[in-house]
Order: structure tokens, then sequence, then C-alpha cells
């Protein structure tokens, strides 16, 4: 399949124009341009393209890629050996960062709300960016941190206290730590993200809010794998996710 054509179809569905984002989404960096095997990816690390290379891909999609806002541009040191290594090996990569965070039903935070059994029935925060909802059944927060590490395989960092019982849950992956003040102002008795600062836990002990901090690289696998199957579905590619664990 021609790589303009794969771009036009993940621009069509996933609408990165309606986004003022940190980066550029969509093509990054233009490899070869017919493309029967693709890498996904949460970010495009070295290891990350030395594994595509390895697996003979024509491209890599992640949803952390490159040339970020306030970066410097410098093309040196890392910078340089991830750029020299993917135009090496003619791959192309593309990214997409909010619009796969926010997408109804491939994003990063429906597919977390899912996968923890909760029932969305709002948004909040800028953008809308940030999910709330209920857990299927009311639950202590002791209980949902167990839900998380077994879903996620991820022992998550807790701030507040753990008998709380969970009657409105509210999440937002990846490093949404300052959303929490939002989802205390939006109801939330407890509020789940990826990272977590100095400043969350006064925030959440004063704000009485439960917070849950579950890792940005494992709150954000679940989207980009299911970018990746939505391609191998609709478009007949080979389609591989590898998984380049971060404790982070």
């Amino acid at each position: 399949m021609e790589l303009t054509d794969i771009i036009a179809s993940l621009n069509a569905l996933l609408e990165p124009q309606k986004y003022h984002d940190y980066a550029p989404n969509g093509l990054q960096v233009e490899g070869r341009h017919e493309v029967r095997r693709i890498v996904t990816g949460v970010t495009a690390c070295l290891d990350l393209i030395e594994a595509a290379h390895e697996r003979s891909a024509d491209m890599i999609l992640v949803h952390h890629g490159w040339f970020w806002k306030r970066e410097d541009v410098r093309i040196t040191g890392v910078r340089y050996k991830r750029i020299a290594s993917l135009l090496a090996a003619d791959m192309s990569l593309a990214a997409y960062h909010l619009p796969l965070d926010d997408h109804p039903e491939l994003g990063n935070n429906v597919l977390l709300g899912r996968t923890l059994g909760f029932i969305a029935d709002g948004r909040f925060g800028e953008d809308d960016l940030g999910w709330i909802g209920q857990p299927e059944e009311e639950l202590p927060v002791r209980s949902l941190a167990e839900r998380i590490r077994r879903h996620l395989d991820r022992e998550p960092l807790l701030v507040g206290p753990a008998n709380k019982r969970v009657k409105r849950v509210a999440w937002c992956t990846g490093a949404a730590q300052d959303m929490i003040e939002a989802a205390a102002e939006a109801g939330a008795d407890c509020f789940i993200s990826g990272e977590i600062s100095e400043r969350t836990t006064h925030l959440a002990r004063e704000l009485g809010i439960a917070y849950l901090a579950c890792g940005h690289h494992a709150t954000e696998r679940l989207g980009i794998k299911a970018l990746g199957e939505w391609l191998a579905r609709e478009k007949g590619l080979e389609v591989e996710f590898v998984d380049i664990d971060n404790p982070a």
C-alpha cells in the first residue's frame, strides 16, 4: 500500500487538524513509498527503530514521535543516532499524540476506561481531554489499585486514603497529573493518570481526592496497539506491536 494512502487514512480517522498539539501529527519522516509491514510502539526510541529494522518494517507508527515544541532542533547526540538509523533503513515514521489520546474508539483514554471497567458519562478539563464516570461497582481505592496492577502489569503509586470508596472516577493517560484539580471539581473521588509530580501529592491531600499514578508508558500502550490492529484489519497490512518497556 502506498505510504501517502496510509497517512491519508490515518488522518481521516484521527482528525489531527482539530488539536493544538505539542508535536506534529502524521508523517514525520518519509521513507520508501511502498508499505507492507508496519511496527507500532509507544515511543520512537532507538530500541524501537532497531526492532523495526530487524523485522524488515517499512514504517514505524508511534504515539510519541519527534520534533516536540521547545525541543533543541539540532541533530546531534541521541537525536542524530535515531534519525540516522531510521534514514539508513529507509523507513518512514508517523506519530499521533493528542488525536490518539482522544479518539472515541481507539484512543488511550477510552480503552483505559474500558479495560478497568469504568462507565464513562462525561468529559472535563482543557479541550475535554479528561474522562469521568463510575466503576461498574463501588469499591475502595486499594481494590482499584490492585485492578490496575493486574490489567496494566504495573504497580500504581497511590496518594491519598487507600480505603476511600470510589463512586466517581476520573482519568487521563500519560502526563496529565496537573488535571487533578479539574478532576476534583468534576466530582471525582479518585483520579488516574500516568505520572506524578512533587506538587501532585500535596494537591491530592488538600483536595481530598485519591490519586493513582500508573505509569506514562503503561497507560498509553493501548491506543497505539489498537491503531495498528485497525490498520491490519481495514487495510490488510502486516502490523506488529513492539513493547519497549518503560517503568516511567
